[in-house]
């Protein structure tokens, strides 16, 4: 669900720039390249540290009732089936926790 979901074109660094051949060790830990619109800067957060330190319970309340600014496709996790969503609450847990939290969100100019 990670890779046919693309969670990783926005949170693994220089995914889709290098077609998809980024090492597993490197996938998921947010980037720090920001997405800018006119609503101001976003980061897409490492979901590696993010799940850490949730039950899978939490994980699919977040998954179902979150709405993160945009680029975010929030309501393709809303549309996800719960097996989906736990599978993925397992295999980032499974990468186990690396690198740093995300930049913070920056208001526009």
């Amino acid at each position: 669900m990670i890779v046919t979901g693309d969670c990783n074109n926005c949170h693994t660094a220089a995914y889709a720039a290098n077609a998809g051949e980024v090492p597993e060790d490197k996938w998921l830990l947010g980037n720090p390249v920001g997405w800018r619109s006119k609503a101001g800067t976003v980061y897409a957060p490492n979901l590696r540290l993010y799940v850490q330190s949730m039950p899978v319970e939490a994980w699919l309340v977040a998954a179902r009732n979150s709405r993160p600014r945009a680029p975010m496709p929030w309501w393709s996790l809303r549309e996800t089936s719960n097996e989906d969503l736990v599978a993925m609450y397992w295999y980032m847990n499974s990468l186990k926790p690396a690198g740093s939290p995300a930049p913070q969100f920056l208001p526009p100019d």
